[in-house]
């Protein structure tokens, strides 16, 4: 479309040394060096970097798990800023709140207002249920039930701008990494781009024939996102203005996470959790009834999955259901196959599950309601966010076993 083109001609790429410059400023030495590191950042960028060094994490210690307790009704979304320090959670109470990650202690809350207080109220007066962060950590991005986007300044959660213009709940929202571009889904099927410097829209995708449930991006100018009720992932190719869908999971696909550039995992209300490659149309791997079962004998019906997540350019990704338990997962060799870990007792719906960028923490956004709807309520879960340290164990050398 001819607006994305303006769009994209209208940046202004930064001056960069000549080739000839940096062959007479560096050493033999510091160029070899140099282009080492391009390599891994290249390897990084294009998701072929794994992070695993034969590491598996240790089975926390319920104890030392730490909850945090301010939203009035279930949390729906959360976020981790790129340092690790803070967490930002939305919940069906409509407010927003930032916890220092170290000391537990609430730093901002924006209230919810109240339905109709629309005009005079800075904040959402609907339902949240998704949020992003920019890679940078300047800006924080919300989406609510009123087919409302809210801009906010990170640093100070000072509203700056609100997006309107899809015609449904918005439900999955993600930066492009080192960028400030935004993508967001909605419950009416499409797919927006935004510019939050410019405070600008710049195009809307369709394709889905139902309402998208979730949506995640990376460092490429594509998103991934979950269909819901139609059974399909999607990976939308912005610059292209193409798409490609993938099918297998039987049920409505509530969540999707990209592990790295090339494979993303997807959880479903048929129970089931499935790895991806972007490059092949079916899972590469899916285990059924993932988080077990539930109902009379003879009338079993599978947990939902709720939640997913994944440490970005890793094998190690985690699930969330209401059936008590956080999962989490290693992924086979080349992502074909999922080996259970461990399982950490949470009572409640998980409905937003993050690792830190470190890998040192999995933070788990827990209600008495699905994020999505209000099927049914447990009602001796209570509304709260669940920090679960992860310890990493190596390979044993000479018959000793090493924590990390």
């Amino acid at each position: 479309m001819e607006i994305l083109v303006l769009f994209f001609s209208s940046t202004v790429p930064k001056k960069k040394k000549s080739k000839e410059e940096i062959q007479y400023e560096e050493t033999p030495q510091e160029k070899k060096l140099r282009l080492a590191k391009l390599y891994l950042e290249q390897l990084k960028h294009e998701g072929k970097f794994v992070r695993t060094s034969r590491q598996r994490f240790e089975t926390p210690d319920a104890s030392e798990i730490r909850v945090l307790r301010g939203h009035k009704l279930p949390i729906t979304c959360l976020v981790i800023s790129p340092d690790d320090k803070c967490i930002f959670s939305a919940a069906k109470d409509c407010s927003i709140i930032k916890w220092d990650v170290e000391s537990g202690k609430k730093l901002h809350t924006v209230h919810g207002g109240r339905k109709g207080t629309e005009d005079r109220h800075v904040g959402h007066t609907a339902h949240i249920l998704c949020m992003a962060i920019s890679s940078d950590g300047k800006y924080l991005a919300t989406g609510d039930m009123n087919k409302l986007i809210m801009i906010w300044e990170a640093e100070t959660c000072k509203h700056l701008y609100k997006f309107t213009g899809h015609k449904g709940p918005v439900s999955g929202l993600s930066f492009r990494k080192g960028t400030h571009d935004l993508y967001s889904a909605s419950h009416d099927r499409s797919v927006k781009v935004w510019n939050v410097d410019e405070n600008a829209y710049v195009e809307t995708l369709f394709g889905h024939q139902d309402a998208i449930t979730g949506l995640d991006s990376l460092s490429r100018e594509r998103c991934v996102t979950a269909g819901g009720r139609d059974r399909t992932v999607r990976v939308w190719k912005i610059a292209e203005e193409s798409q490609l869908v993938f099918h297998g999971h039987e049920g409505s696909i509530d969540a999707i996470q990209l592990i790295n550039e090339e494979h993303m995992i997807t959880g479903a209300d048929d129970g089931s959790l499935s790895l991806w490659s972007v490059n092949k149309k079916k899972p590469l791997s899916t285990v059924k009834q993932a988080h077990g079962c539930h109902g009379d004998a003879g009338l079993e019906q599978p947990h939902w999955v709720a939640s997913v997540a994944a440490l970005h350019n890793s094998d190690t990704v985690a699930s969330g259901s209401h059936n008590s338990q956080v999962t989490v997962w290693q992924c086979g060799k080349s992502y074909r196959g999922l080996e259970r870990l461990f399982s950490v007792p949470v009572n409640g719906f998980i409905n937003s599950l993050k690792f830190s960028s470190s890998g040192h923490f999995l933070v788990a956004g827990v209600g008495q309601e699905h994020r999505l709807g209000r099927w049914w309520r447990l009602k001796e879960a209570k509304n709260g966010i669940y920090i679960i340290p992860l310890k990493r164990k190596t390979a044993p050398r000479n018959g000793v076993q090493q924590g990390v």
